[in-house]
């Protein structure tokens, strides 16, 4: 696998979700893979669970790994053609890239969405010229359009929860004080829907997501509707997607938290969520912290998307 950005760079997905049961039972099997090769983890922006369970991924396969904050330590970067850098950008990101990959055997890539040019995040250039550029295998520990690494833990913790062989799986937008991506949504209804489970999206009218993502699901409006018979419930918040909205919050309303009242619709629902969570805006506290809800699980299973995404990367690397 010489990139992971979607869904169908995983390939099979049965077969994907098999080896990463395998790799759960024995994390450290494929510890040769990684020995004297390094991984080189790039943040442009914050994070915790992805920096931490894709360096613990690495470390199990024996690997070397460098992290690089470029907010913090490094030189500002370009990352537009024709340029005139007379500004506070010391390097372009065309120089910057092969550089590292001359570094490195592995790069990974967090990149959000700057959420004010809808073309310019969804042409994904950041993680794009990686990919051509850096002359290395190139995996998104989040994206401005799709978070994967997210997505395949998500359906992991779904296989090793569901009750039934083909659940409804129930993805609902909740208040949030700040303007969100729709990476994590976008990814979390692209591999649901490469699975075949049942999945009905539910947000206020003007939250429409790109149909490229959710071709295929049901779009409720009425969330408590959506909510009815549902085996698995999943938060997440985002900003507008269409036209002059593009990245802009339309509602605050509180109506769509989800709390004990809209679980109790549910057929005994599970909860999960990609975390960090705002609770009481998002979910309320008593939901996030019942027998049902699975996100510390989930978030767990992060350590082992990512190393079946190394793990397939550093096979193929002679």
């Amino acid at each position: 696998m010489k990139k992971f950005t979607c869904v169908e760079d995983i390939g099979d997905l049965k077969e994907a979700l098999r080896e990463a049961l395998e790799v759960k039972a024995n994390r450290f099997a494929y510890k040769h893979l990684g020995e004297n090769k390094t991984l080189l983890m790039i943040f442009f922006n914050s994070s915790l669970r992805t920096r931490l369970s894709t360096q613990k991924a690495a470390m199990n396969l024996g690997m070397n790994v460098m992290v690089l904050d470029v907010n913090q330590g490094a030189w500002k970067l370009e990352t537009e053609r024709g340029v005139v850098m007379d500004g506070d950008k010391a390097e372009h990101l065309l120089e910057a890239i092969p550089v590292m990959g001359s570094y490195c055997d592995i790069i990974g890539v967090r990149s959000f969405a700057g959420l004010k040019d809808r073309n310019e995040d969804y042409e994904e250039r950041v993680i794009e010229q990686f990919i051509k550029y850096s002359g290395r295998p190139v995996f998104s520990m989040e994206a401005a359009t799709r978070h994967p690494l997210q997505s395949f833990a998500d359906l992991i913790t779904i296989e090793e929860h569901k009750r039934i062989e083909r659940p409804k799986v129930v993805l609902t937008w909740a208040p949030h004080p700040k303007a969100l991506p729709q990476a994590v949504a976008n990814s979390f209804a692209e591999w649901v829907l490469k699975s075949d489970y049942e999945l009905v999206i539910t947000h206020p009218k003007g939250y429409e997501l790109d149909e490229k993502f959710t071709r295929g699901a049901t779009i409720e409006y009425d969330q408590r509707k959506a909510f009815e018979g549902a085996d698995f419930i999943y938060a997440k918040n985002w900003s507008a997607y269409e036209g002059e909205n593009y990245g802009k919050v339309l509602s605050m309303d509180k109506d769509w938290t989800v709390d004990a009242e809209k679980m109790a619709l549910t057929n005994n629902a599970y909860f999960m969520h990609c975390l960090p969570v705002r609770r009481n805006m998002i979910v309320t506290d008593d939901v996030i912290e019942a027998p049902t809800s699975i996100v510390i699980p989930e978030a767990a299973n992060r350590e082992i998307s990512a190393e079946v995404v190394l793990k397939r990367m550093l096979e193929e690397i002679k």
